[in-house]
C-alpha cells in the first residue's frame, strides 16, 4: 500500500493530491461540533440546502469529462497535452468534492444543529474518491480526450517519473529548509569574520609587545611651571605664538597676574580679614560700638505712635 501511494510517477503524484484532501472533512466536523454545541437538529432549510449543493457537485463530477483533443497533434505533443488536461479534471474534481464541505458547515451553524454537514459529507467524501486516479476514471478520461480521433498518449504521460511530493507539506518543508540552509550560512560567515578579527587582534598585541612605544617625555611648560610660582602662589602666562603680522609686536610677552591691592590699614584700627569673615567681624564690631543692642529710639520709631498702648482684643 506504501507503495502505491509513494510511487514515483505522474499517476502516484495526482493520487497523492486526492489523498491529501481525503481527512480534511474530520477537523471540519470537529470545528462545527464545538460551534453548536453538539446538538444535531438543525432548521429543515438547512439541511435542504446542503443536500442539494452534495447532490449537484456528484452530477458534475459524474458527467463532466475532459475535453478532446485537436486533430493532427504529434505523439510527444499528445501526451503532454493529454496529462495537462487530466491534471485539471482531477482537481476539478476535488474543488467539487470540498464545496459542498464548505456549505454544510456554512449550514449547520446557521441552522444550529450537525445534520446539515452531516449530509454533506454523505455526498462529498464519495467525490473525492471518484477524483482518486485508478484504471477506470483513467480510461474514461482517455476515450473523452479522444472523441475527435487524435490519439491520447494518457498512460504514457502518467507513467513518466516524478518527484514525491505533498500539496501543502512539501512547499512547507522546502521553505523551512532553504530558511535553515540559510541561517547556517549566516553563522558561518559570522563566525569566520570573527576567526579574522580574533586574528588580527592577536597580530596587534604581538607587535605591540615586540616593538613597545616609549612614554612620552613631560612638557617643558608643566615642569617651569613650578618653579615660577612665588610664594603668593600665582602663575605667569605662557608665551602666545605671534601670527606673521604680529612678528616683533612687544604686546605679545607674558604678563604676571597681579594682586588686589590692598587697602592702607589706619593706625591702631586692626586690618579686618578679607571675605566673609571679614565682614562678620565688622558688623559685631558696629554693635559693640552703639552699645551691644538697638536704642529705645529706634525700637519705638519702628513700631509706630501707639506703642505704649496695650494691643485691642479681638474676643468678642
Amino acid at each position: 500500500m506504501i507503495d502505491f501511494v509513494l510511487q514515483p510517477t505522474q499517476e502516484g503524484e495526482l493520487r497523492r493530491r486526492v489523498l491529501f484532501w481525503l481527512p480534511a472533512p474530520i477537523p471540519v466536523l470537529g470545528l462545527v461540533y464545538l460551534m453548536v454545541g453538539g446538538t444535531f437538529s438543525a432548521a429543515g432549510w438547512t439541511i435542504l440546502l446542503a443536500a442539494s449543493v452534495g447532490v449537484g457537485t456528484m452530477l458534475l463530477a459524474m458527467l463532466v469529462q475532459p475535453t478532446p483533443l485537436p486533430e493532427g497533434l504529434a505523439p510527444p505533443v499528445s501526451a503532454r497535452r493529454s496529462l495537462h488536461r487530466f491534471r485539471q479534471f482531477t482537481q476539478l474534481r476535488v474543488a467539487l468534492a470540498l464545496v459542498p464541505m464548505v456549505i454544510g458547515a456554512a449550514a449547520a451553524v446557521a441552522g444550529g444543529g450537525m445534520y446539515p454537514l452531516f449530509a454533506a459529507l454523505a455526498l462529498a467524501w464519495p467525490q473525492l474518491l471518484l477524483a482518486v486516479p485508478t484504471f477506470f476514471t483513467i480510461t474514461k478520461a482517455r476515450r473523452a480526450m479522444e472523441a475527435w480521433g487524435t490519439t491520447a498518449y494518457l498512460w504514457h504521460a502518467l507513467s513518466r517519473p516524478a518527484r514525491v511530493t505533498w500539496p501543502v507539506a512539501t512547499p512547507l518543508a522546502r521553505s523551512y529548509r532553504a530558511w535553515r540552509a540559510d541561517r547556517d550560512r549566516r553563522l558561518a560567515q559570522q563566525k569566520e569574520q570573527d576567526q579574522q578579527q580574533e586574528k588580527a587582534w592577536k597580530e596587534a598585541v604581538r607587535e605591540e609587545k615586540l616593538n613597545p612605544t616609549e612614554t612620552a617625555a613631560p612638557a617643558p611648560e608643566a615642569s617651569g611651571s613650578g618653579s615660577g610660582t612665588g610664594e603668593s602662589g600665582l602663575q605667569r602666562t605662557r608665551r602666545l605664538h605671534a601670527l606673521p603680522e604680529e612678528t616683533g609686536n612687544e604686546d605679545n610677552e607674558p604678563t604676571a597676574l597681579l594682586p588686589k591691592p590692598e587697602p592702607a590699614a589706619s593706625e591702631g584700627t586692626p586690618v579686618p580679614a578679607t571675605g566673609t569673615r571679614g565682614t562678620v567681624n565688622r558688623a559685631a564690631r558696629q554693635i559693640l560700638e552703639q552699645g551691644g543692642a538697638l536704642g529705645l529710639g529706634v525700637r519705638r520709631r519702628r513700631r509706630g505712635p501707639h506703642t505704649t498702648r496695650p494691643p485691642r482684643s479681638n474676643k468678642p
